[in-house]
This record gives C-alpha cells, sequence and structure tokens, in this order.
C-alpha cells in the first residue's frame, strides 16, 4: 500500500475511532492548526455539523479535552452545564452523547477525537476504555503524519526555490553574454530591471530568458525561399 497523505491519515484515523469504540456513529479529529483548533476530518455529514457548532461557539467536548488533556463522556449534551450553548444545538440536531479522547504524545497534546452517538448513554465505561486504547495509537499516527506533511513540504519549498535560483542563473549568464560584464554586474543589472519594471527578480529573469530563447529560435529558423 502506497504513503497516505495528511488529509487521508486524517480521514482513515476518523472512520477507525467509529469501529474501535462500541456505539459510536460518527467521529471527528480536531487539531491546532496555526494556534487555533480545526475539524480536519468527519465521518459523516451530521458530524461535521455537530463540529461546526463547537466551533461556532467555542465550546464543546473537543475543545475541552484538548484544553485539558482528559477523556470526556457525555450522556446528555443537552444537559451539560459546561456547554451550554453547544448541547443545546446538537441536542436539536438529535445528537446526544459525545466520547472525548485527547491525543497525546511525548510532545504534548495534538488533537483531540470525538465519537459521537444520536441515542443518550451511548458510551459506557468499556467503551471509554476502548477509546482510550485506540488514542494512543492514533496519536501518534496524527503527529507522524503531520511530520511527514511538514517535512515534504519544506523539501518542495527547497525544490521551488532551486528552480526558481537556476532561472536567475540563466538570466545573469544571458545577461553577461551581452555585456561582458561580470556576474556581479550582470546580477545588479537585473535587480536593476526588476524594480524598473515593478516586478519581482524571478519574473525579470523569466522574461529575460524567455526572450533570449526566442531570439534564438528566430535565428536558426531558415531564411525564406526567393520568389
Amino acid at each position: 500500500m502506497g504513503r497516505l497523505t495528511l488529509e487521508e491519515t486524517m480521514r482513515a484515523v476518523a472512520t477507525f475511532a467509529v469501529q474501535a469504540v462500541p456505539g459510536a456513529e460518527g467521529a471527528a479529529l480536531t487539531l491546532r492548526e496555526d494556534g487555533r483548533p480545526d475539524t480536519v476530518a468527519a465521518t459523516s455529514d451530521f458530524v461535521a455539523g455537530v463540529d461546526r457548532v463547537q466551533h461556532t461557539f467555542g465550546q464543546g467536548p473537543s475543545l475541552t479535552a484538548m484544553a485539558e488533556q482528559r477523556v470526556l463522556t457525555s450522556d446528555s449534551l443537552g444537559s451539560e452545564e459546561q456547554w451550554r450553548q453547544f448541547g443545546s444545538r446538537v441536542a436539536r440536531m438529535g445528537v446526544h452523547s459525545a466520547l472525548a479522547l485527547p491525543l497525546v504524545t511525548a510532545e504534548g497534546v495534538v488533537g483531540a477525537l470525538t465519537v459521537y452517538a444520536r441515542s443518550k448513554h451511548a458510551f459506557d465505561s468499556r467503551a471509554a476504555h476502548l477509546g482510550r486504547l485506540f488514542a494512543t495509537p492514533a496519536a501518534i499516527a496524527v503527529q507522524n503524519a503531520q511530520v511527514l506533511a511538514a517535512a515534504t513540504r519544506t523539501a518542495e519549498q527547497l525544490r521551488r526555490a532551486l528552480e526558481d535560483q537556476a532561472v536567475v542563473e540563466r538570466a545573469v549568464g544571458i545577461l553577461i553574454s551581452r555585456s561582458g560584464s561580470s556576474p556581479a554586474e550582470a546580477l545588479d543589472r537585473l535587480r536593476q530591471l526588476s524594480q524598473a519594471e515593478h516586478l519581482k527578480l524571478l519574473a525579470t529573469a523569466e522574461r529575460v530568458v524567455e526572450e533570449a530563447a526566442r531570439t534564438a529560435r528566430a535565428r536558426r529558423q531558415p531564411p525564406p525561399e526567393p520568389v
């Protein structure tokens, strides 16, 4: 099997949580993105709707589980004093039970995995125990996927930077061939052109390279046949 992307890993973790926890009808995975909690995977539309309510009011089991790093179980969300607005709204949506599991690694909390059910008292002590057992490898899988995704982004940024540098170096070489200037002088000339054109250095370099390529192609074209 090929390597999963970050998004695919998040969806897989949420899907397996529904299978691992008795009574679960859906699951949502919440991670902290740019300092803010965000639901990155939901197994069904009703779960996505529940988490939208949670983020709208800034309260709910996933957010509390992440903040306090503890497992939370609610048998009747509509009766929860700590999440009055959230609980009241999702109860009207027909969702009454939740089991929120913080995803904790040696480096700290990486997110929360919350399973939901439409019935009340859906998650007993066995469900909570199995949820805890599932949360440990799930946290590691999520963290590893995040690290891999970050490394992939860094590698892509480096590749693009190297490609951009190659274009600039080609443009500098073209200017050197035209004027006989030194590399430093040609680079200064390229910078002056970019400032005069109100373009980034890379865009000006691309223009210089493209113009040189067009000129070279025109020179290679055979002369027109005499009439």
